[in-house]
């Protein structure tokens, strides 16, 4: 064993003269923990926060979608479009006619988006994690319903149990003309809302309806504003994507997830990162503590350290001791704040004793995912921060050797 290692591992478990070292040195090793569990807990839950928004995105952001570069709208009944939607590996394929309308829900407006879906929408989609009041019902016994989103909803004052006020949703004619009476210049259909959701507020401004509806109401019977493609799990969408687009040319784009919602996930990133660097620096300062631990490890070991260089040990070698002392206290603090957060994160997946503070219907507690790397990324920052501060300690102690030795 290297001897500065094995006198720095006796130092660090031998009773100091001063008693004041040993309870400076555990505090140092307890900022670690707690610094330490602290990252590893925050990133699990922030992990677990990432994929419950994400898979909530999933069910309204399809894997592909297919937009017109230019214009509205297009034309679907292609011989290709339509054998994309016979493709074994499609879960579903969804046609989609989306624009802005007016909402009148009795005596209140609000201007929203309608997105007509057809069939396939609701398959392989776990819509109903989504919905706060209702169930996410498009067509019943030969009726048309609407699903609406939470700011549909609170700005309408809308009303499941009253089924005698229906939603009226009013477009501009393609034929208007200059009339007298502005509403002539509109069409309107009225359809009976069946379900609230609420994910975002990038959604929850939707009217989600079937297909036929929409087209109805914008008077549209062939084209559509995009067709959204969700594929087999086993299913490489890098390579479909190209293959699409290569096929459909310059005139159409092919958007993955991550495409459509771009804010979204830079917003995660930022919120991500923004998190570890702040808790970084609590750990920073709990770390520094070790410099001040191992000055006064230096004071109380100064005859040892006399001796030790009357015995022919240089400065290299003290410098080694008090540097391994630091690094034995940071990754003692580190290791065990891992297993302390690591244990907190599987008690909370399995139980979930500390709750978000309301009862909504997508989340209770807290969630909680385990990513490898996050145990990494903590390792090696503690690791880091160690080595800068076990480093300055060591210079420390050399420089005090000098005084030492005119004390003795």
């Amino acid at each position: 064993m290297n001897t500065s290692i094995y006198i720095a591992k006796r130092y660090l478990f031998s009773k100091k003269q001063t008693h004041a070292i040993n309870i400076i040195s555990g505090i140092s090793i307890l900022g670690v923990l707690v610094g330490s569990a602290a990252l590893i807990i925050i990133l699990s839950v922030f992990n677990g926060l990432e994929q419950v928004i994400l898979s909530l995105y999933s069910n309204f952001t399809p894997e592909l979608k297919i937009e017109p570069r230019l214009g509205k709208t297009f034309d679907p009944n292609t011989p290709y479009f339509n054998g994309l939607g016979r493709d074994v590996r499609v879960v579903s394929y969804t046609q989609v006619l989306q624009e802005k309308a007016l909402i009148k829900y009795a005596d209140r407006q609000f201007i929203g988006t309608i997105k007509g879906v057809s069939d396939d929408f609701l398959k392989g989609r776990k819509l109903d994690s989504t919905i706060q009041f209702g169930s996410f019902t498009l067509k019943d016994d030969g009726h048309n319903f609407a699903v609406i989103g939470s700011t549909v909803q609170g700005n309408l004052g809308v009303s499941l149990k009253n089924q005698f006020v229906s939603l009226q949703i009013f477009s501009p004619k393609r034929s208007a003309g200059n009339s007298t009476n502005p509403m002539n210049d509109f069409v309107f259909r009225s359809i009976q809302p069946s379900g609230v959701f609420g994910i975002q507020q990038d959604f929850d401004d939707l009217i989600i309806t079937p297909i036929e509806f929409t087209r109805d109401l914008l008077d549209e019977p062939n084209q559509v504003s995009s067709i959204e493609i969700n594929y087999k799990k086993d299913t490489d969408l890098n390579q479909v994507q190209e293959a699409i687009q290569d096929r459909i040319g310059k005139n159409f784009t092919v958007k993955n997830r991550k495409e459509q919602n771009t804010e979204l996930y830079k917003t995660i990133n930022y919120e991500r990162w923004s998190i570890f660097m702040i808790l970084t620096f609590v750990l920073i300062i709990a770390i520094f503590n070790i410099i001040g631990s191992l000055t006064m490890l230096v004071i109380d070991k100064r005859k040892d350290i006399a001796i030790l260089t009357s015995l022919g040990a240089n400065k290299r070698l003290i410098q080694g001791i008090f540097f391994f002392e630091g690094m034995m206290i940071s990754v003692i603090g580190c290791i065990s704040g891992l297993l302390l957060g690591l244990i907190v994160c599987f008690v909370q997946k399995q139980f979930g004793f500390i709750k978000m503070g309301s009862a909504i219907s997508v989340l209770d507690a807290y969630p909680v995912a385990f990513k490898l790397s996050d145990i990494g990324l903590v390792f090696i920052t503690v690791t880091v921060i160690a080595v800068i501060a076990s480093g300055i300690s060591s210079n420390l102690s050399v420089k005090r050797l000098d005084e030492i030795k005119q004390d003795l």
